[in-house]
């Protein structure tokens, strides 16, 4: 239970990749964290790339950064759903700005671009969305993983362990996040 007290947003939206929602979801929750699907309606069922169903627990419109220690942004086709929805970006915005981790896989790069808080930073992505991310200011490398600073990005779904291994390092050096239903 290494994670006890820290909670963790994972960003839903229709077409994600399986893989990306649901094995940070389940990992964190299993190592203690709160973690909750937020999709633009909570209860609302979203379909992943194949169909498999997500319900929102939250809605992105009852979320604020400062009851999060840490953001998913997983991939698939979602990331262009989420960087339509200005909450979604004004969230992302508001977890970079406290200094929240900021973890983002494959083509959750698009939402980063969107956001505009790659400048100056190192990330990597989908090798597809690479030009995306290097024109939005990005240094792009081509690995597993890239932490920089707050922000923690991988490419494809078999980088998933060395992500979720990144993140729960970063949440272990980090203090919990203040919540209005914590205290």
């Amino acid at each position: 239970m290494d994670l006890q007290g820290k909670r963790i947003a994972v960003l839903v939206a229709d077409l994600y990749q399986e893989m990306e929602v649901w094995y940070p979801l389940l990992r964190f929750r299993e190592d203690g964290a709160e973690t909750l699907a937020v999709g633009a309606e909570a209860g609302m069922t979203y379909a992943s790339k194949k169909g498999y169903p997500v319900v929102a627990d939250q809605s992105i419109s009852k979320v604020s950064a400062r009851d999060f220690d840490c953001v998913v942004i997983p991939g698939g086709w979602a990331p262009d759903m989420l960087r339509q929805d200005e909450r979604m970006l004004d969230f992302v915005r508001e977890m970079d700005k406290s200094g929240k981790i900021v973890a983002a896989i494959c083509h959750a790069g698009w939402v980063l671009c969107s956001a505009g808080i790659l400048r100056g930073r190192k990330a990597t992505c989908f090798r597809a969305i690479k030009d995306d991310v290097i024109h939005a200011g990005a240094r792009y490398l081509d690995e597993e993983v890239v932490v920089d600073g707050n922000l923690i990005t991988s490419r494809v779904p078999t980088d998933l362990p060395a992500f979720c291994r990144e993140i729960i390092k970063s949440l272990k050096t980090r203090a919990v996040a203040p919540s209005a239903a914590r205290a």
